[in-house]
């Protein structure tokens, strides 16, 4: 890996990353783009997406440092290069768990910049010292005031599970960015970057000059790297990875695109590419969840297990209203437009005469990642999920081991708790899911035929296995069997020149693990 480049990986400072010459994907035509055609804007892209990074870009923009942007396509449509009076507000540093917290924050931040530009006594509560400061900075200057907010919805994320606190939170963030509409006079540019979009915050309700970019198709490439700057700025990169892991370029670029690739924020959104994921790759040598290890909310998992979701939809495809996608509401508890602006879901797909979007995993390193984060969810014993790997269960079958692997499978499913309620038979069907979906590549689940659909297809080197289950009651371990042979769902793999193995199994509710089960060839 001896062509790798400083890669900016933890890098948010762009005056840090110029000077010091790490690699940098050129988003500067944005930055002129925005500044010089309009005033207050939003911008919503998941975590670790380069938001920050570009939030820095605008201030060394407006703090008039020309000389960080030589080389760059700014350079060349920028000729006047004034300096503005710069608030930077980040919300990144800290936690929120209740409204204390934030207002301990917003003293901290607003005591700063009252050093630069003056305190005023009687102005006692951060939303008239944040708007007494705006004012102050602009009659010192004869400029108008550049706000750069961080990550402003971090309060609100940290709160989710909190209702009473979040709301409090709400209420004084309502108050804190509505001073971007009354200060409107003083400003030149706003500009607020978050996760979610959370409604009934005035900064969304009432300042209604404020544009939300999130979805806007001609800024869907501000954050993150789309194929062609991947190809265009990484090409020592990209060769000494293929050579590291013994691959083609080619097929280097299919494995990133498969794992990294596939996020759309608009409706003709160009692919983009999860940016950390693709430099700690490149910095490493391998691939691996790097995105996904930095933390998954507990409340989504846990939203998703207490309303009974059906985790298969995030994978089949959920349709979903535009509105609905863009403007979350906690105490509607839908969980989709989070899921969405999280980075969990994608778009995949839009129906213009319904308005109606189709929403999907992005890509592999966030399906099997969250699949593995709502596994113990549902079955919540750690000793449990502790004794098996899915790794256990695929070297059962490639030694064509179906007792073995029908044994593990129903110890583990001796573990889901007892105490569950009425909705028992969707929670281990959910489980089931899950489990037969995180072995991967070489699992198909619902597989459909002509006239129906097995529970699950497992194809293992030159063998293909076929599960049917029914549920005490809906039929025996022999019934199942039976429908395999029905409903045709080995027909599509008779032509393939594979062994196929044909497994029915019975689920016994009282018992809440697998009785029987019996096989053909």
């Amino acid at each position: 890996m001896s062509n790798i480049r400083k890669l900016p990986i933890g890098i948010q400072d762009f005056e840090d990353l110029r000077t010091n010459g790490y690699l940098y994907v050129d988003k500067t035509a944005y930055v002129y783009r925005l500044a010089t055609t309009g005033k207050p804007y939003f911008l919503g892209r998941p975590r670790r997406f380069g938001k920050s990074l570009f939030l820095s870009t605008l201030k060394a923009y407006f703090l008039g440092k020309k000389e960080l942007f030589e080389g760059l396509d700014i350079a060349e449509l920028e000729k006047e290069w004034i300096e503005y009076p710069v608030f930077c507000i980040d919300f990144n540093v800290g936690m929120y768990a209740n409204v204390q917290s934030l207002h301990d924050s917003l003293h901290t931040k607003l005591a700063r910049l009252e050093d630069l530009w003056g305190k005023n006594p009687e102005e006692r509560d951060a939303a008239s010292r944040f708007e007494g400061l705006i004012r102050r900075a602009y009659e010192q200057t004869g400029r108008k005031v550049v706000v750069l907010v961080d990550e402003y919805d971090k309060p609100l994320l940290g709160t989710m599970d909190n209702l009473d606190a979040n709301d409090e939170i709400r209420t004084v963030l309502k108050s804190f960015y509505g001073v971007l509409k009354s200060a409107d006079a003083y400003l030149r540019f706003a500009f607020l970057t978050g996760v979610a979009k959370f409604s009934k915050v005035s900064v969304f309700s009432d300042l209604n000059q404020l544009q939300d970019i999130s979805m806007d198709k001609r800024f869907s490439g501000i954050c993150g790297i789309t194929e062609a700057e991947l190809i265009r700025d990484f090409q020592p990169e990209l060769h000494a990875l293929a050579e590291e892991t013994g691959k083609t370029c080619e097929e280097t670029l299919a494995e990133l695109k498969k794992h990294y690739d596939g996020y759309h924020f608009s409706r003709e959104s160009e692919d983009m590419y999860n940016p950390f994921s693709l430099l700690n790759t490149f910095a490493k040598g391998y691939i691996k969840d790097y995105w996904y290890e930095t933390g998954t909310p507990t409340f989504l998992t846990k939203m998703l297990k207490d309303m009974d979701f059906n985790i298969k939809e995030l994978e089949t495809g959920l349709p979903s209203s535009a509105r609905s996608i863009t403007d979350y509401r906690i105490e509607n508890g839908n969980p989709v437009p989070i899921l969405y602006q999280s980075g969990y879901l994608t778009i995949k797909a839009y129906n213009g005469m319904l308005d109606e979007y189709i929403l999907g995993y992005p890509n592999e390193e966030v399906k099997y990642g969250f699949m593995n984060n709502l596994l113990p969810v549902f079955m919540p014993q750690k000793d449990v999920l502790g004794k098996f790997s899915t790794g256990s269960f695929i070297r059962d079958l490639i030694a064509c081991n179906v007792d073995g692997f029908m044994t593990r499978l129903k110890a583990f499913f001796s573990g889901i708790p007892y105490e569950l309620n009425n909705r028992e038979e969707k929670h281990y069907q959910t489980v089931f899911y899950l489990l037969f979906k995180l072995m991967g590549e070489y699992v198909q689940t619902e597989v459909s035929s002509a006239i129906g659909r097995a529970d699950a297809v497992v194809v293992v080197n030159d063998t293909v296995f076929i599960f049917e289950f029914k549920l005490t009651g809906n039929g025996t371990a022999e019934d199942a069997l039976k429908q395999i042979d029905e409903r045709k769902y080995a027909a599509g793999y008779a032509v393939s020149n594979k062994k196929i193995v044909k497994v029915g199994a019975e689920f016994d509710a009282k018992e809440r693990t697998l009785s029987r089960w019996v096989q053909s060839e």
